[in-house]
């Protein structure tokens, strides 16, 4: 389906930062767009707090975005990238995101959401306007709001909470949520390491014929007062080649 990848990622334990990146706009610009986030967060360093690692995190964010308008407005073209990531220090979690890259947390045997979608088709859910059956075959349900690089103002949503041994955070590309259900990820994950639950997720998305570019993401929180943590990810186009 893809010749290309558009997707990124970053695992910086020591600076307590994950992130994955999916890229927009076309052959050999979405990739550029994911990859200056990623470029960009991985400068970030040992934070002193965590607000400091927030405004660390915010900082390369937004320089990112300005190099994506930038390289946008050189080429004469719109390109941008959603994101999700996850900032994680002195036993505490937020989760940052824009566009349709998802956040979730498997806590006590129940998956929740972290992330809320910034897609069309979640406004008219938010706004009663279609049931969850049709959104998922909307036609505009890929159509994105938010994105880094599409616009001067970067808009972000982020939600915040306390880490608790046992939590384990899947990041994810719509790749992924495209064929696999929030149960499926859950399942997956309390029935494996992190690393084969990466693995298993992606062979079940290629399995059901993936229609995109799929990386995933996954943090477990271990023991500790703080939590140490311990995070395996896998990536890989959608096809075969």
């Amino acid at each position: 389906m893809r010749d290309h990848n558009e997707d990124n990622y970053l695992i910086d334990p020591q600076t307590g930062l994950w992130v994955v990146a999916d890229g927009m706009g076309g052959h050999e610009a979405g990739e550029v767009a994911s990859a200056s986030i990623v470029d960009h967060l991985a400068t970030i360093g040992i934070a002193s707090s965590a607000p400091d690692l927030r405004a660390r995190f915010e900082d390369r964010l937004s320089r990112a975005n300005s190099e994506i308008r930038n390289i946008s407005r050189s080429r004469g073209i719109t390109i941008g990238s959603t994101f999700a990531a996850l900032l994680a220090m002195d036993g505490r979690f937020a989760g940052l995101w824009a566009g349709d890259s998802r956040i979730y947390l498997v806590r006590n045997g129940m998956i929740f959401q972290v992330s809320k979608d910034h897609t069309e088709v979640q406004e008219l859910l938010d706004r009663g306007m279609i049931s969850a059956e049709e959104a998922l075959i909307w036609p505009r349900r890929h159509v994105i709001t938010h994105a880094v690089g599409v616009s001067d103002e970067l808009e972000i949503d982020f939600q915040q909470g306390e880490l608790i041994p046992g939590d384990v955070f899947v990041l994810s590309t719509d790749g992924l949520t495209a064929h696999v259900s929030d149960a499926e990820i859950e399942a997956t994950v309390r029935s494996a390491t992190p690393q084969a639950a990466c693995q298993s997720l992606l062979e079940m998305v290629l399995a059901r014929g993936g229609t995109d570019n799929v990386t995933v993401v996954l943090v477990k929180i271990g023991g500790g007062r703080d939590g140490a943590l311990h995070q395996d990810r896998s990536g890989a186009e959608s096809l075969a080649r």
